[in-house]
């Protein structure tokens, strides 16, 4: 079993529990224990085999045996015993926007609900409104995010897939008769979700390439196979197709899978005018043409060159501009992950995070960064265990005590992810933001307000001086809850206006603020950070993903505050204030 199945058996069991109303504490512990099981560095999958969890921090007794009777037999007669008790559709609600612990309870206890379907039928014959806690709105709401959960129901976020990717990828490399192989498609193109991965490789022996890939312990079923190429789907219902090619024909493949649609018609009719065709496999001549003046490929950048570009990163192949920019010398050179100096939006134990101050330092220091910003959740955010200005100014001393440990080699912001109100004044009053080294605004309810109403809450919160960001702009949640309604543009230029940096979130739940923007926001001087909104110390390394997404909008580490040394970003963390 993998470590990613086990960590998933333990969250379902924090789930079940849950609905069962088990003791919290021992809900936190699973959960706790799937955080360790999903982000410990060693294998612990062979540490529990073997029976040597005992130094690992956070995993009980009783979870260090059931963690090792999963690793030994695959399965843990607990979760099955638990899983029995509940329709085995019902852990899916948790995944409807609306519905907590209580309100599904109710629903399986009034109603019967056991799966989605279920909640379906209650809700359109009224009998859900009828419940205590529910009503008319409520069962509008979760219809509307029943329809929205089941438009997008083919499509993994990237966080899904980024793992699989990675491990298939590694086994079609590792095969002698592999020449070379990659990840084509919208996953090479960073988009932020996927509805399959597109594999590629190169080799002089196709069918054993295709015989050792659907031979994979991953692969759960075989959609289609043949000479030299395979569809098969993995154990969450993930589709991954494979083409094998000769080394030759791999560059044009390469530029081919990768996409987007629109790019390569536009490659297309770039060869076209030099007497060229351009498929997957190679340049021929046009009919009539001599093909001459082809120059030898061997890479993809040379397909590029050829065409008279430069090299385009996958990234940026939308048919956007990004032609004409290769053809001028104009292309961007894009941020890369190592160019991070540290990271901002960060939450512990003092909210709803799972880690302390402390672990969340030593985490980001592990990771070779220089500083890292918490911004624990405001009082509103009671959902969030948020902080009211007593426990906040308790934490902003605990974090200067840590800073002295330091001795200036790391330093830790002290910071507050604070609610915007619904009529965007600030959950904590300027004189306690005033004590802060910088701040978080951010939306967390009334989700449902009129474009403009939304857009002037956003706009009042950004010309408080003290709001040195602004939060996962539209509030989107990917495959499950839609952005709410807000004039983007606007938003940009009032955060232009008063210098106000904008938050690249990189969960991978939000990538938010959307890609398609940032060329706009680039050019209007504003400047991004990339936030991981890390809940734990795993989720430092979301980071990666935010990266993904600022590609994907022509960001350079120009462009990045946190791509700042420690001297510099302590200026521009100030720089809005001073010019106020």
């Amino acid at each position: 079993m993998t470590r990613e199945a086990a960590a998933q058996i333990f969250e379902n069991i924090a789930l079940l529990m849950e609905l069962r109303g088990d003791n919290p504490f021992k809900i936190r512990a699973y959960r706790t224990g799937a955080e360790i099981v999903e982000s410990h560095p060693e294998d612990i999958m062979r540490l529990a085999r073997e029976n040597q969890l005992d130094g690992v921090k956070g995993l009980g007794e009783a979870l260090r045996d059931k963690l090792h009777e999963l690793a030994t037999t695959g399965r843990l007669e607990f979760y099955e015993q638990l899983r029995g008790e509940f329709p085995e559709g019902l852990p899916e609600l948790f995944e409807i926007q609306g519905l907590g612990p209580k309100k599904i309870a109710a629903l399986h206890r009034e109603l019967g609900v056991g799966s989605v379907a279920d909640l379906r039928r209650v809700c359109e014959s009224g009998e859900a409104a009828r419940l205590s806690g529910f009503g008319d709105k409520t069962v509008v709401k979760i219809l509307a995010s029943i329809a929205f959960r089941e438009e997008h129901a083919s499509e993994f976020r990237i966080d899904q897939v980024c793992g699989p990717a990675m491990t298939l990828l590694e086994a079609l490399r590792a095969l002698p008769q592999v020449a070379r192989a990659d990840v084509c498609g919208s996953f090479r193109r960073g988009k932020e979700t996927v509805h399959d991965l597109d594999f590629l490789a190169a080799s002089k022996r196709p069918l054993e390439v295709i015989d050792a890939f659907i031979a994979l312990p991953q692969v759960q079923s075989v959609i289609a196979r043949g000479d030299t190429k395979a569809s098969v789907h993995l154990e969450d219902g993930l589709q991954c197709d494979l083409r094998v090619v000769s080394n030759a024909e791999f560059p044009f493949a390469l530029v081919y899978f990768t996409g987007s649609k629109e790019h390569n018609v536009a490659l297309r009719q770039r060869a076209l005018a030099r007497g060229w065709s351009l498929n997957e496999y190679a340049f021929t001549p046009v009919d009539g043409g001599s093909g001459e003046g082809v120059p030898p490929v061997h890479e993809e950048a040379d397909v590029h060159r050829a065409l008279g570009l430069d090299f385009i990163e996958p990234e940026l192949r939308e048919n956007a501009g990004e032609l004409e920019a290769a053809e001028a010398g104009r292309l961007p050179e894009l941020v890369r992950l190592e160019n991070l100096r540290g990271v901002f939006h960060n939450h512990t134990t003092a909210s709803d995070g799972r880690a302390s101050l402390r672990e969340m330092a030593d985490a980001a220091r592990d990771l070779g960064l220089q500083y890292l910003g918490i911004a624990d959740h405001s009082k509103s955010s009671f959902q969030a265990n948020g902080l009211d200005e007593r426990r906040l100014r308790a934490q902003v001393r605990a974090i200067r005590e840590l800073n002295d440990e330091f001795e200036g080699e790391f330093r830790v912001f002290a910071g507050t992810e604070v609610d915007i109100l619904k009529d965007g004044s600030l959950d904590f009053a300027d004189e306690v933001l005033a004590e802060l080294d910088y701040c978080v605004a951010s939306v967390h309810n009334v989700f449902n307000l009129p474009e403009a109403e939304m857009t002037r809450r956003l706009i009042r919160a950004i010309e408080n001086p003290h709001v040195t960001m602004l939060g996962h702009l539209t509030g989107r949640l990917l495959l499950q809850r839609p952005a709410y309604a807000v004039d983007v543009p606007a938003v940009i230029e009032a955060a232009a206006a008063t210098g106000t940096i904008i938050e690249l979130n990189a969960s991978a739940w939000r990538l938010d603020m959307d890609w398609r923007w940032w060329r706009l926001a680039k050019e209007k001087g504003v400047r991004c950070s990339i936030n991981p909104d890390a809940h734990s110390t795993r989720g430092l390394q979301d980071v990666l993903f935010g990266v993904r997404a600022a590609r994907k909008g022509w960001l350079t580490r120009r462009d990045i505050v946190n791509c700042l040394p420690l001297g510099r970003v302590e200026l521009a963390l100030r720089a809005k204030l001073e010019r106020a």
